[in-house]
């Protein structure tokens, strides 16, 4: 048994649910399923327009942002029958890249980035990219399964000439339970919440913004539900609206942030 002690675990990701459920449990707390977003891949066809789009026109920036959205659209590519064409396009332009996992997915393909973020998030790969001058560049950027207006936006005021591929669609699977954990949070039903990934993070917020309610969401992670967060990126995303108290293990992995909740509450055993 664990510290958990029959504390309300929120579980946000549809992704190992079931698992996480059961670790939750082991530790003495009580799970609650609320999946926020479901990540659908795309279907080469689907990316077929900006593969052709690099191979055509070429681009003088590639920046590449997750290790599986950037494995998924060379794997496109070569489902097209076009892989060696765009590896070319890509080789022959400046790449930029942001996390180690995505560094790897390019070695596959002999492609090494000449600028890579200091810390795994957008606003460091934003800073590593600060100097170069992108005024009438063209930018191709891989993103995941949502946009990212940070990111994007620092391009387009640079005067850069941008095109992006979604390897992934976000879904929000069950509309009425982002709602109902929204309740909760400010309520004081739950007593922590777990994201594994930024689309929960925004989806959740959306909704509360849409009720007028994110603000009160905010203080009630900051003051009542402590926010769990898988990843850099994702504690960045809840900094972005306001939350300040997170528990991000080192290790990006979703029994990690189990554990880290875990030790949290023995270190504050009156909350």
């Amino acid at each position: 048994m664990g510290n958990l002690n029959g504390k309300r675990i929120a579980i946000t990701g549809s992704r190992k649910m079931s698992e996480m459920s059961v670790m939750v449990e082991k530790k003495g707390g009580m799970a609650f399923e609320r999946p926020l977003q479901e990540t659908v891949k795309c279907s080469p066809e689907e990316m077929r327009k900006e593969i052709e789009g690099v191979i055509e026109n070429g681009t003088d920036w590639s920046i590449f942002t997750t290790g599986i959205g950037t494995a998924t659209v060379f794997e496109a590519a070569d489902s097209l029958g076009l892989l060696d064409s765009f590896v070319q396009a890509i080789k022959a332009s400046s790449i930029a890249s942001r996390g180690y996992k995505t560094v790897q997915a390019l070695k596959k393909y002999g492609l090494h980035p000449e600028v890579i973020d200091g810390d795994g998030t957008n606003a460091g790969l934003i800073n590593a990219l600060d100097p170069i001058e992108l005024g009438g560049k063209n930018v191709f950027l891989q993103l995941h399964g949502e946009r990212v207006p940070l990111l994007e936006n620092s391009f387009l005021q640079k005067g850069a000439f941008l095109s992006l591929v979604l390897p992934y669609k976000t879904t929000v699977p069950r509309p009425e339970i982002v709602s109902k954990l929204v309740d909760e949070v400010i309520g004081g039903e739950i007593d922590a919440v777990l994201f594994t990934a930024t689309p929960q993070v925004r989806v959740l917020f959306q909704e509360a913004r849409v009720r007028g309610l994110s603000e009160q969401l905010a203080v009630a992670f900051n003051e009542k539900a402590i926010a769990g967060s898988v990843g850099k990126v994702t504690t960045s995303t809840l900094k972005e609206y306001g939350v300040e108290r997170i528990i991000a293990p080192e290790m990006e992995r979703m029994g990690a942030l189990v554990v880290a909740i875990d030790d949290f509450y023995k270190a504050n055993e009156l909350i």
